[in-house]
């Protein structure tokens, strides 16, 4: 799957996912993120305040993405989690991700599913990282493995 889905691409996509026009924008701040260290297996959650600094009204469509361990098979970015909401001139909103144990799975080249030890980082963004759109970025270290249930 190497450079074919968004998944294991490693070139600068010319339109990434997320990609599209508005007639306002938005900042995010207030980055809340697990402590740095999660025993595998536990949920993690992740808050982001997403901010319409512009001035018109506006929906923006927050997305959460994460970024594995170098483990052989795993995928190099995956979209894990995704809200859309709507926001006045000026206002802002706490948004809450809740990740469960297959949100933080990955499928060795083995074709095991497993949550694996190691360093995660966490964007939650407007459009897909790397690639300028706004958002925050965080990281979390996973403790132990998991095999995951088929």
């Amino acid at each position: 799957m190497e450079d074919r889905t968004c998944r294991y691409f490693r070139g600068k996509p010319l339109y990434p996912f997320g990609y599209g026009l508005s007639y306002t924008t938005f900042s995010y701040s207030d980055r809340a993120l697990p402590q740095t260290d999660v025993k595998a297996g536990d949920p993690v959650g992740a808050d982001v305040t997403v901010t319409n600094t512009g001035k018109a009204a506006g929906d923006e469509v927050v997305e959460l993405y994460l970024k594995f361990p170098p483990v052989n098979g795993a995928p190099r970015i995956a979209l894990r989690g995704f809200q859309r909401i709507h926001l006045e001139p000026g206002a802002s909103q706490k948004v809450h991700f809740e990740l469960k144990d297959r949100d933080l799975g990955m499928v060795t080249e083995d074709g095991n599913a497993i949550i694996a030890g190691g360093e995660y980082t966490i964007s939650i963004v407007g459009g897909q990282p790397d690639t300028g759109a706004p958002g925050v970025i965080g990281h979390f270290r996973v403790e132990g493995q998991v095999d995951l249930p088929e």
